[in-house]
């Protein structure tokens, strides 16, 4: 990447959720994007009617064709992007691994923008990782695409604070501007040939998975500070949850206390929702019954005798 590039490149973008369409907003007005890649429409709400990707819909609106193979390796499709003769991939949060064989097409190779500090939360879930784990400080990495997992090599990095009361969903949103903010330098360092390929210390590397609604049950074990992170974390989904008299209750904030009391166990159901865990407690601020709007902690036990002190949530079958 020592080579001085005088010209717009020919880019194709890859990328789905709202994360990634900053970015393919901000290269639109930079580079020739001669295409747009991204998943399926698939069936949502309660009409099951197709919806598009968040990425398909600002590609569309700007005039920009999008691709949506069920699996990028298919054959065919591998020589459709070949055909295009591009200089560069860029992909943000696309959902699928590029094989070797689409990795070494484009002539400036393919580049990811990742939203943590790499090595640390490598994989599907690094900002809620980040959030539950109890990060003061995250960022976005720009890295050169190998076949691994996030372990290309680092092109460039920059740090964001995480606020004390910042969700998974608001903190998406600032990184997401980060991100394409961060790929427009990393394109103009690459083309003044000064681009530098820092390997990843992969000792430090955490994984993290692709999030599923079990990963949103509270462990009433751990610590109210790590309850806390855990709510912050799952926010928007799947949404951290307990189990009351067996029907799922989202739990959507808390404010850690020092009153002690058993792990999950009701210590007061009156004006307040407090809950025990492993080192003191937590109120309950907002929840959510299935079906229903968020309402406060209080609000929600009123009218709800059988949630006394001294019961312990958590238990039980869900309904």
């Amino acid at each position: 990447m020592n080579e001085k590039i005088g010209r717009i490149l020919r880019v194709i973008y890859m990328g789905t959720p709202r994360f990634a369409v900053p970015s393919l907003a901000a290269l639109s007005q930079t580079e020739d994007l001669v295409r747009v890649v991204t998943r399926p429409d698939r069936p949502a709400g309660r009409g099951r009617k197709k919806i598009p990707s968040p990425v398909k819909e600002e590609a569309l609106d700007r005039g920009i064709p999008a691709l949506q193979p069920m699996k990028i390796t298919e054959p065919e499709f591998v020589r459709a992007l070949r055909d295009f003769s591009c200089d560069l991939f860029v992909v943000a949060a696309f959902g699928q691994i590029l094989p070797p064989e689409i990795l070494e097409i484009p002539k400036y190779g393919c580049i990811n923008i990742h939203a943590s500090l790499l090595p640390k939360y490598r994989g599907a879930s690094p900002i809620a990782a980040a959030i539950a784990a109890g990060e003061n400080k995250t960022g976005i990495t720009i890295i050169r695409m190998d076949a691994g997992m996030d372990t290309g090599d680092i092109l460039m990095q920059r740090e964001l604070e995480i606020g004390p009361e910042e969700t998974t969903g608001v903190l998406t949103e600032r990184l997401a501007i980060l991100g394409a903010r961060t790929l427009l330098q990393t394109l103009k360092i690459l083309k003044e040939g000064r681009l530098e390929r820092i390997p990843q210390d992969g000792a430090g590397a955490i994984a993290t998975p692709l999030l599923k609604k079990e990963h949103g049950v509270i462990n009433w074990n751990l610590a109210g500070e790590a309850i806390r992170n855990h709510v912050r974390a799952m926010d928007p989904w799947p949404g951290a949850y307990t189990l009351v008299d067996g029907e799922i209750l989202k739990i959507w904030r808390v404010t850690v206390r020092e009153e002690k009391g058993r792990p999950g166990e009701v210590i007061r159901a009156g004006r307040c929702f407090q809950v025990g865990t492993r080192d003191g407690s937590v109120v309950i601020e907002t929840v959510q019954r299935p079906g229903r709007r968020r309402i406060n902690g209080a609000e929600f036990l009123r009218g709800r005798p059988a949630i006394r002190e001294g019961m312990i949530l958590g238990s039980g079958q869900p309904s």
